[in-house]
């Protein structure tokens, strides 16, 4: 008979504490609660299945890159900034040595061995493969009620190339005539009253990305989302605005705070763009029920999109311009009202913003000092890894 989720999670807790932390804890001593975690993380996670093996090649043999992978991890779970803090706390604590792999101090490899093995991995991208690994085989039978998307901002210490604007070669030459006094000149405001009292229609681009992402497949889709570092700005609740310079975490967060899917892309570009493709990659590993965005992601694409998965999409509405009501002291703005269960649903949002938030501060999301959108997406993968064994972890709590 096939065990369900929580009977398999309870056969591994009863594992762990009656068979593997007393084995641990005779040979490298008492254990504390980040140990523990940190046992408990790599027993879970199949980190042997997807390292390469390093043995019979020509020439000096390289180091073994199973217990730098699992170092990666510990640097996570600790959350060590740096990887000099790592190497610090592996000659200094033999108990986190021996959990790693290595039985004396002199076998801990050099930093520009660990910065050689973490550039593999990051090319590799062995985090992510091990990540999609660990929810097919917890996850896949599970049916989840919903799951949240949002974006999160990862600040990167990278200067990123600034665009000059072309020359058009149709443009027109500056006009000499005079310019009258008080009147203001470039194109018209949105605000501006129109002839016929009406505005403008903008009909909409048929070639825009999200038009064509519903006839693409999933690798290109992400073949076609901008990486580089650039610039991104996020606009609050209380209407301040946020900069920072770097990239965009895009997640997709199941009930129990797991995070299913992750896409790492420019920060300049916007949420509604990813969502398409991140509710496929999720569609592909898990079963779930609501698809749980915020007002970013309204848009009729995404919304046919989610209902073609067989999800019900949780939207929250924007105010959009009501184009059938000519400027007059009422006001042309409107905006879809939510029903009360679809208010109580959209309540389940918060999970992914809790899991940014624990990512950033447990998990050394937050202090980054690689370069390169594969490096980073490999740091904050080793963390989402580590996050979402805790997490599964916790249901048994």
């Amino acid at each position: 008979m096939k065990l369900t989720l929580r009977q398999q999670l309870t056969q591994f807790a009863h594992v762990l504490q009656t068979q593997l932390f007393p084995a641990v804890e005779d040979a490298v001593g008492e254990l504390d609660g980040t140990a523990r975690r940190l046992v408990a993380v790599l027993e879970m996670i199949p980190l042997a299945r997807f390292v390469p093996a390093s043995r019979g090649w020509i020439g000096r043999p390289s180091k073994d890159r199973l217990t730098i992978a699992c170092a990666f991890v510990a640097k996570a779970v600790y959350g060590f900034n740096l990887t000099r803090q790592l190497l610090e706390r592996l000659h200094q604590d033999p108990q986190l040595r021996r959990i790693c792999g290595w039985k004396h101090a002199r076998q801990v490899p050099h930093e520009s061995t660990f910065s050689r093995a973490f550039a593999e991995f990051a090319a590799m991208e062995l985090p992510q493969f091990v990540h999609e690994a660990l929810i097919a085989s917890t996850q896949k039978d599970r049916l989840i009620g919903h799951i949240a998307r949002d974006s999160t901002a990862i600040e990167a210490r990278e200067r990123f190339p600034e665009t000059v604007p072309k020359a058009s070669a149709t443009a027109k030459p500056a006009s000499t005539s005079p310019v009258k006094k008080g009147r203001p000149q470039g194109k018209r405001g949105p605000h501006r009253r129109h002839k016929g009292g009406k505005p403008p229609a903008h009909p909409p681009k048929e070639g825009r990305r999200l038009h064509r992402q519903r006839e693409m497949s999933l690798p290109a889709m992400l073949a076609e989302l901008p990486r580089n570092c650039s610039l991104g700005v996020k606009t609050k609740d209380g209407g301040n605005q946020q900069y920072w310079r770097g990239y965009k975490l895009h997640l997709d967060v199941a009930d129990g705070q797991i995070p299913i899917s992750a896409i790492l892309t420019a920060a300049s570009l916007h949420d509604s763009q990813v969502a398409i493709p991140l509710a496929i990659m999720t569609a592909q590993r898990v079963t779930n029920l609501y698809d749980v965005m915020d007002a970013a992601y309204d848009a009729t694409e995404i919304n046919e999109h989610s209902r073609s998965l067989g999800h019900v999409p949780i939207i929250r509405p924007v105010r959009r311009q009501h184009k059938e009501i000519p400027f007059s002291g009422r006001d042309k703005w409107e905006a879809r009202e939510m029903t009360w269960a679809e208010q109580d649903r959209f309540r389940e949002r918060t999970m992914v913003e809790r899991v940014n938030a624990r990512l950033k501060d447990e998990f050394g999301g937050r202090q980054i000092r690689v370069r390169g959108a594969s490096k980073i997406m490999a740091h904050l993968m080793f963390g989402v890894l580590a996050l979402t064994a805790d997490q599964i972890l916790k249901l048994l709590r």
